[in-house]
């Protein structure tokens, strides 16, 4: 069995809805489908994930399902004419009084009327990802009057960022109170709330996900200057959530292209020192949203956040809206095996100085520990609960496959976020206590992950039921007889 570590997230949208195009996604590698709620209606997504599951199910795949929250995304209204063409040099106004879908050549509606109250002489505004930049000139009452830097054209709904950061929109829109509702209903394992500003913003929305009854895991989508400001700023969010994403989209805008591979790098070492999995996403693959072949670049972007050891990578527009939804996925898992040879995946000095903080996370790394240094470790095996012990195992680089064996459908599917780490349907409570360590190998002999004569590290708690309580690690020897 190859196991690809980096697990790939994909944007599911009209290109990639049909059974038999989700099916070809899910044969070529597709761990964790995103359901983008800015697009499509709740039937729709209910529709999508529904078919998800089944057709996971139908090839004894496990496939998370992403629920990806709008958010406060600050937009202009609508032109008239749907687009236009802005010079270097054109006057151009955001007015919060002009009707919403009369923009012109020289002004436009938003939808966000402290946009004027955020916004002072002198500051530059960015829109649709900044491919147009503008200067604030003058604030008036209603407006903002700004001169063109980089012209090109401009169509309905465009997001607007100002460079730096500072907008003040609430994390939490009503819409995405809503959709935190529907996320509950349909039993979704992730979901990630856009444009968080800090640990509150997570907090509040994981107390709306509890009152709506769900159980997603929270990821925080790291888009914001602020966010990244400094390192209290950003470890502060990734621990007020279970996960986190690198949205390079609207950060790279805030923050400045040339600022943003560094911060990646120092997000994703964030997220695994606080035991938290992590995405990156955005533009991974741009060109294949026409061409069935990625560039060069896009192969070294994918490549890079594997070697920074991120969880996942993501598509966006290449899976959603694209011309080749399954070959972009294709691609993606042939560079993150290749990546992955190398032999920085392979090896960790992660912690080798820290103190671990509870039991089950001192069984979790002290497996690693063992598993990099016993050449003849070739899996682990995690009785699990929740998932987390295999997650922080996964924290650590290492080349041996972690597996998740669990009977609940929820941790069968979350784990799949996790670098490394891979399901194994299993009820320990099934079988009598001298069993179950024989019962755990032979699922793996079973499925060819192992031979006899390997070593193999099991870990466990002294309960099957309790989360949290791995308390055990035993290192067992194929072939012979285990209790």
């Amino acid at each position: 069995m190859t196991f690809r570590r980096t697990k790939i997230v994909a944007t599911l949208g009209p290109a990639s809805s049909s059974p038999e195009v989700l099916e070809q996604l899910i044969l070529a590698g597709l761990d964790v489908a995103r359901l983008n709620f800015s697009h499509g209606t709740p039937e729709e997504h209910k529709a999508r994930a529904r078919l998800v599951r089944e057709l996971a199910a139908k090839h004894g795949r496990f496939v998370a399902l992403l629920g990806d929250l709008q958010g406060p995304k600050i937009r202009i209204a609508k032109f008239a004419n749907k687009r236009i063409e802005l010079a270097v040099g054109d006057r151009f106004r955001f007015s919060t009084s002009h009707p919403r879908d009369a923009g012109t050549q020289e002004v436009v509606g938003i939808d966000y009327p402290d946009l004027v109250k955020d916004c002072g002489v002198g500051d530059e505004l960015l829109l649709d990802d900044g491919r147009v930049v503008m200067r604030v000139e003058e604030v008036a009452a209603d407006e903002l009057r700004c001169v063109v830097l980089i012209g090109g054209p401009l169509s309905d709904h465009k997001g607007i960022n100002r460079r730096g950061g500072g907008l003040t929109a609430p994390a939490l829109t009503e819409k995405d109170k809503a959709d935190i509702k529907l996320a509950a209903e349909m039993e979704l394992d992730y979901l990630a709330v856009s444009f968080p500003r800090d640990a509150s913003d997570m907090e509040y929305a994981r107390k709306l996900r509890d009152e709506a009854g769900g159980s997603a895991w929270l990821v925080a989508k790291i888009e914001r200057a602020e966010a990244v400001a400094d390192d209290e700023a950003l470890d502060g969010l990734i621990r007020a959530s279970d996960a986190v994403m690198v949205a390079r989209g609207d950060l790279g805008v805030e923050i400045g292209d040339a600022e943003l591979v560094g911060i990646q790098k120092k997000i994703i070492l964030h997220a695994r020192r606080y035991n938290k999995a992590v995405i990156t996403a955005t533009q991974m693959m741009e060109s294949m949203i026409h061409s069935p072949m990625p560039t060069r670049a896009e192969v070294s972007d994918v490549a890079n956040a594997v070697l920074d050891y991120t969880d996942a990578v993501m598509l966006s527009a290449e899976s959603a809206a694209g011309e080749y939804p399954v070959e972009a996925v294709k691609a993606m898992a042939r560079i993150c095996l290749g990546a992955e040879k190398h032999p920085t995946s392979q090896k960790s000095s992660h912690r080798l100085g820290h103190t671990f903080e509870r039991c089950d996370q001192s069984v979790a790394l002290a497996t690693m520990y063992t598993a990099n240094h016993f050449p003849g470790v070739k899996a682990i095996i995690s009785l699990t609960e929740s998932g987390y012990s295999p997650l922080v195992m996964s924290r650590i680089r290492s080349s041996v496959p972690i597996l998740a064996f669990t009977p609940h459908r929820e941790t069968q599917a979350r784990v799949a976020l996790f670098r490394g780490v891979y399901t194994v349907p299993f009820d320990p409570a099934a079988l009598p206590a001298d069993k179950v360590s024989q019962g755990a190998v032979d699922e793996l002999l079973k499925r060819g992950v192992v031979e006899p004569g390997d070593w193999v590290i099991l870990t466990k708690g002294d309960s099957y039921h309790t989360t949290g309580g791995t308390n055990t690690m035993k290192i067992l020897h194929v072939g012979d007889s285990l209790v």
